[in-house]
């Protein structure tokens, strides 16, 4: 059966890059993009090249070494953000300028004390100056996800009539329920003008841990480019992660949507960001998280000794990572400490195994996890009760 692609936008560079102590310079920013590039992203947003010198030379940069991947300057509504963008872009193979402006109410009032039909107009003069650059623009309805659905059409259809290519509905805030972001995207489809030709985005924030979740309620109800970031890093609680939009695309195919991410090459990529970036994963994150394929339940490693089906749903290798993990601990039964001795050189008997388990599980109580060394010493121990190997 035929798939539908589901571009992927990396903003990695850009909004990952904004997170308090993230900052990188040009060499790690090209070194993270020549990843990206490998990885198959379809869009590297590589900064906001108004936003600082610095960041100017990193998109310029990023624009003469990129091969494959589309590169996208971010800007405001604003002629001089357009312009600069446009030159920091120049070199890129595939530029994509990505301007925009807030639609929500508490955007016009607070934010821009501005009107409804002012912000539209500033929105399709945004598309417009910058379709006199480039081809590809692509616009955003800052805090969408907060935004009346009749408004945000209006505000749509004007961009889409300027001449976007795509359209991002970003849930700024994080705020919105899945069904409700799916609403959204379905709403833009059946309502804007002219939207079948261009693709819809989604840039989903995490703050009530629903940004993959969002994301995917967007793509199954019409959207076709998802905006995320290595680890989920980005603003406050961070954005839909990569690895895990991708996976769950790979894991469940009856949603008939692939990407060109290689998935071979994630989990390294997770630990380069995060090298680079200084910006710990925590264990148990989703996909590359250090216990992402680590058991230490007792029952959970019996299972996956016999097969590793029976308690996971991803090859690891898939992801690249070596194998899975069967980590020691006071809840770890006879069958992993099994497992773990013979992969270092011991042939245990069943009356051996007796044995050195009731060490282990002794040895175990006093610390949190069992190490390679420790085993050596429980074996070492047992050897003064029976002959072992």
């Amino acid at each position: 059966m035929s798939t539908e692609k589901v571009e992927i936008f990396d903003t990695t560079l850009r909004d990952g890059e904004q997170v308090p102590g993230c900052k990188l310079n040009t060499a790690q920013k090209l070194k993270i993009a020549a990843r990206l590039d490998d990885l198959g992203v379809d869009v590297i947003e590589a900064g906001f090249p108004v936003s600082s010198p610095g960041d100017f030379q990193s998109v310029s940069e990023i624009s003469k070494l990129v091969k494959n991947a589309a590169v996208c300057g971010l800007t405001r509504a604003v002629r001089k953000d357009i312009e600069v963008a446009a030159e920091a872009l120049k070199h890129a193979k595939k530029p994509r300028i990505h301007t925009g402006i807030g639609t929500s109410d508490s955007h016009i009032k607070y934010k821009f004390n501005s009107t409804p039909e002012k912000i539209i107009e500033r929105a399709k003069d945004a598309v417009a100056y910058a379709k006199t650059f480039v081809e590809d623009v692509e616009f955003y309805a800052e805090d969408a996800g907060r935004t009346d659905n009749v408004f945000l059409a209006k505000v749509c259809e004007a961009a889409v009539k300027a001449g976007a290519t795509v359209l991002n509905i970003p849930d700024t805030t994080g705020y919105c329920l899945p069904e409700e972001y799916g609403k959204k995207i379905k709403y833009l489809k059946e309502n804007v003008k002219g939207i079948e030709n261009v693709r819809i985005s989604c840039h989903c924030h995490n703050d009530l841990g629903l940004a993959t979740a969002n994301a995917l309620a967007g793509i199954t109800n019409g959207a076709r480019q998802i905006e995320c970031t290595i680890n989920g890093i980005g603003e406050r609680a961070g954005n839909t992660a990569l690895e895990e939009i991708v996976m769950i695309l790979r894991q469940h195919p009856t949603l008939n949507f692939h990407t060109n991410i290689n998935p071979k090459f994630l989990f390294d990529t997770s630990v380069m960001v995060s090298r680079e970036m200084g910006m710990f994963v925590q264990p148990n994150k989703a996909i590359v998280g250090a216990n992402a394929f680590a058991h230490s339940s007792g029952i959970h490693q019996d299972g996956v000794i016999k097969n590793r089906e029976t308690y996971e749903i991803m090859d690891p290798a898939d992801v690249g990572v070596t194998e899975s993990a069967i980590v020691l601990t006071a809840r770890s039964g006879r069958a992993a400490l099994a497992y773990r001795a013979k992969k270092m050189g011991y042939e245990l008997t069943k009356l051996q195994l007796d044995c050195v388990y009731n060490e282990f599980l002794d040895y175990a109580d006093c610390r949190k996890e069992v190490v390679d060394n420790d085993i050596h010493e429980i074996v070492a121990m047992s050897r003064k009760h029976m002959a072992i190997a």
